[in-house]
């Protein structure tokens, strides 16, 4: 080691074996260990964890890629011992679970003469000491003593290779041949450190060799004791023979042994299973194997869960389908209202199925917000065709092996989700739902979307191979059927595989009616109560589902209808009066003030307020859009959690209004002396896509030019920089949030048409539907002005549905 001091310099240091200078700074971040010790010239792999101390590498490597490492004193108060190493970071390697892998090397021993810095990692002010290792005849023969007790050392322990021999007997220098034994031997922390702070080359040596001698010693004592472990093995190999010998005097006195007992009882079992050749060819050659496998090895518990999963698994059974359509059609009517397209698809299954009995199962997607009965009408359809049901929640799911299986390899493998839901309905042709397949997720155990292409295609199912059955299983006579909220975020090769069926949310016609029919029935029985104890008016209802909730499903009407029961089984429970009317007069007292108002005729009663439409997971619901302007120059701010699609078409919309902005009685040089700015209320939600194009347009619009918009208009639909409206999607749910905010006049791009006249008329009752083609329609329609010009261009633009 080299050392050049000179006061307000770094130290000069010339790394082993590289032969470049490398300078110790003055001051260095640190690594404090626990229970461990880097010594100068040494090589060291470390694992970091703490994000202290990743801090501090990331600042070394920021550097001169040297740090100070030193070992604690006391975790709990932080305390550190004052002489440690500057460390180089040769290698170092990031893992995605946050852990560091690196390769330190051991430059020089320091001493901490002040600490600078203790957030967001320690650092501190350093003094490298010079270590000068003396040569004289104590020190030669304390060298040999060691080395030989090393070597003694070595070979009572077989896992430390020869080399690290071979390498100590080439280190002439007595202060590195210490600090190379030190980090290869046990020993505790404290003599870690001391045998570091030891100032002379002989007290080194003389620590170095009583630690040696113990543990030589205690070597010594382990093989003694494992000599006489290796005695006690023979006798349990001698154990063994006596057994086998047993087995064969059981025989000759016609006396069966257990493990031919346990494969007898498989064998019958496999034929009484009915396996494909495939699968009793596997099933016979694991079976073998079985037989030669003494129980208490760890195999034959493998090979016997093995063989039970294959006897297990309905290769053969299926139950037999009701093909009766009325009775199909009747099931279907009594669990779930309305839902036709859904319904008449299952019965065109049946009618097909009917002609065609070797049909392969439909892999249908329901797709609709929360609460439209998605999963319930999975049960319905496994009901009316008289199959079994099974499901399978796929939400969260991040690990391949959950579809696939762990091949046998692993400790504890098991078959993946499939083919143990498969076994549990003990039929090769329920129907099967996959809940949730739009929440799979992915990450370094693998794609558990890629896994289901097989699954879910008709084309390769019927060969479907599990990782740990390692045999192809028949899907293709499975029935599934897979939910969603959105079509968005399932993989485009999985979302081809399937036929959409889309569940928009319902009216408040149908939530009625659904209350009536299932809902109220259903949580009576629920509580315990009868006919006469609570009643519901229309009206009571109504008033339930337009101000205490706001969904697109009946999940939170049902709570509140819930809620109702539970103020009068309690009222009844203590013997009070009951036999209660629930009228919306009466609801504040079961489920207190009201929580939704309408609020559109509010917002936007002001220039520069417009209503939009948006469409979420939840279903469709409104949306303000509020525009201000202020002195400036020529900024845009855009606010709400707005996601990169909706500010770029804030941006076109701003852009198109500039260039009408004459035609609108705009200032010319307005855009030079004012800042514009955008907020779309309920800041804590993301908010993205093009839909709302429109509507910013028209809040710009209406604010620039002093013109409030129509308290009884929303719109929808995406604007171009020359002004064309393009079409959207998900109208249905759109119009349903409409509807439910009192609205009476929705504007809808042109092309847009074809939704509307797909909807039911007593949805669109009570609501009058304008198309448009360009912006300035829709400026036309909803902006308003004195004069009364607008009501005559809405004449011109709208077109009903």
């Amino acid at each position: 080691m080299d050392e050049k001091k000179e006061e307000g310099q770094a130290e000069v240091f010339k790394v082993a074996d590289e032969g470049e200078a490398l300078k110790i700074p003055p001051e260095l971040p640190l690594l404090l260990m626990e229970d461990m010790v880097i010594y100068p010239h040494t090589l060291v792999p470390l694992i970091i964890k703490d994000p202290r101390l990743a801090a501090a590498v990331d600042d070394a490597l920021a550097h001169e890629r040297i740090a100070g490492a030193v070992m604690l004193k006391d975790k709990e108060k932080g305390e550190f011992q004052q002489t440690g190493s500057a460390v180089l970071i040769h290698r170092m390697l990031k893992i995605p679970d946050g852990t560091m892998r690196m390769v330190t090397q051991g430059l020089a021993k320091i001493r901490i003469t002040k600490v600078i810095q203790d957030s967001p990692f320690p650092k501190a002010e350093i003094e490298v000491l010079e270590e000068r290792s003396e040569q004289n005849e104590r020190v030669e023969a304390l060298m040999r003593a060691v080395m030989g007790q090393y070597q003694k050392m070595i070979s009572l322990v077989p896992y430390i290779p020869d080399e690290l021999q071979a390498a100590a007997m080439n280190i002439e220098d007595p202060i590195r041949l210490v600090y190379f034994i030190a980090t290869f031997i046990k020993m505790k922390p404290e003599d870690k450190q001391e045998i570091l702070d030891l100032e002379s080359a002989e007290e080194k040596l003389k620590k170095i060799s009583s630690i040696l001698q113990r543990e030589v010693e205690l070597l010594e004592l382990g093989t003694k004791i494992q000599s006489e472990v290796q005695d006690k093995m023979t006798k349990g190999q001698r154990e063994y023979v006596l057994r086998e010998q047993l087995k064969a005097i059981k025989k000759e006195l016609g006396e069966e042994d257990e493990i031919q007992v346990e494969v007898k009882e498989f064998r019958e079992k496999m034929e009484a299973a009915k396996l494909p050749d495939h699968a009793m060819k596997e099933a016979e050659r694991e079976l073998s194997r079985l037989e030669k496998i003494p129980t208490a090895s760890p195999e034959y518990g493998v090979i016997r869960t093995y063989l039970e999963w294959l006897i297990e698994l309905p290769w053969s059974r299926e139950t037999t389908d009701n093909m009766s359509l009325d009775r199909a059609r009747q099931v279907l009517d009594e669990d779930h209202y309305d839902l036709e397209k859904v319904k008449e698809r299952i019965l065109e299954y049946l009618a097909v199925r009917k002609l065609k009995e070797d049909m392969k199962g439909p892999i249908l997607c329901f797709v609709g917000p929360p609460g439209v009965g998605k999963t319930s009408l999975g049960q319905s359809i496994a009901k009316a065709m008289e199959r079994k049901f099974v499901r399978m929640s796929l939400g969260g799911m991040r690990d391949e092996a959950e579809i696939r299986g762990h091949r046998r390899t692993y400790i504890g493998a098991l078959p993946g989700s499939i083919i143990q839901s498969i076994r549990r309905a003990e039929s090769r042709n329920p129907v099967f739902m996959l809940d949730e397949i739009d929440k799979v997720g992915t990450d370094f155990r693998g794609d558990p979307s890629s896994a289901l292409l097989e699954v879910l295609d008709p084309e390769q199912n019927a060969a479907f191979r599990d990782h740990y059955l390692d045999l192809s299983f028949d899907l293709s006579k499975v029935f599934f059927i897979t939910t969603a909220n959105i079509l968005e975020t399932i993989h485009p090769a999985l979302r081809d595989r399937m036929e959409i069926l889309i569940l928009p949310g319902y009216t408040g016609h149908e939530k009625l009616a659904i209350a009536q029919k299932y809902l109220i029935p259903k949580q009576m029985e629920k509580h315990g109560l009868e006919k006469g104890d609570v009643s519901f008016t229309e009206e009571g209802i109504t008033k339930i589902v337009s101000s205490y909730t706001r969904e697109a499903g009946v999940r939170n009407l049902e709570r509140e209808i819930a809620r109702v029961y539970r103020k009068v089984a309690f009222k009844k429970s203590r013997g009070e009066k009951t036999g209660d009317t629930v009228t919306p007069d009466a609801l504040r007292e079961y489920l207190g003030p009201e929580r939704h108002f309408p609020e559109v005729a509010r917002r936007t009663s002001r220039p520069g307020v417009a209503t939009g439409l948006a469409w979420t997971e939840a279903g469709g619901d409104i949306l303000f859009v509020e525009a201000t302007k202020m002195p400036g120059r020529k900024e845009l701010s855009l606010t709400g959690q707005l996601g990169g699609v909706m500010q770029e078409s804030a941006k076109a919309a701003l852009s198109y209004v500039r260039t009408k902005a004459g035609e609108l009685g705009i200032e010319k040089d307005f855009f030079e002396k004012y800042d514009l700015h955008v907020h779309v209320p309920a800041g804590a939600i993301p908010k993205d896509g093009p839909s709302a194009g429109i509507t910013i347009a028209c809040a710009l619009a209406s604010e620039l030019t002093g013109r409030p918009v129509r308290n009884d208009v929303a719109m929808t639909g995406e604007i171009t920089l020359s002004g064309l409206v393009l079409p959207v999607g998900g109208i249905k749910e759109k119009i349903l949030a409409a509807k439910a905010a009192g609205i009476t006049k929705v504007i809808l791009p042109a092309r847009n048409r074809g939704d509307i006249e797909e909807i039911e008329e007593e949805l669109k009752k009570g609501l009058e539907f304008l198309f448009v083609e360009s912006a300035d329609e829709v400026f036309a329609l909803a902006l308003t002005d004195s004069a009364g010009k607008n009501k005559a261009s809405a004449r011109r633009a709208k077109g009903s549905a």
